[in-house]
């Protein structure tokens, strides 16, 4: 009896991630942006959901610039600091 398992039956059917490739920023066009996401990170002992603000500047910047697919913020986690941005305008639109 033989008790060698036969892995050809089943095939690995590669694919793409599900937001695409991007190209990497060779050009620094956005380091600053990433400068101070990771200065946020390294204050706040990587806790990323205390920089959240730096990480929407810094994809808002790849999507600027065309080194990343352009999505709605909302659908990127980021509508709650959108609308507090929008409370703020017309607080300081009233005053």
């Amino acid at each position: 009896m033989s008790t060698a398992m036969n892995f050809s039956s089943k095939s690995f059917n590669p694919r793409p991630p599900d937001k695409g490739s991007f190209p990497l920023d060779h050009l620094g066009e956005c380091k600053e942006f990433k400068d101070k996401f990771m200065n946020c990170l390294r204050e706040s002992r990587f806790d990323n959901s205390l920089c959240r603000q730096q990480s929407k500047e810094y994809l808002e910047c790849r999507m600027e610039r065309q080194l990343m697919t352009k999505e709605p913020l909302e659908k990127l986690g980021f509508k709650d600091l959108i609308d507090s941005n929008a409370s703020e305008k017309q607080r300081q639109m009233k005053t």
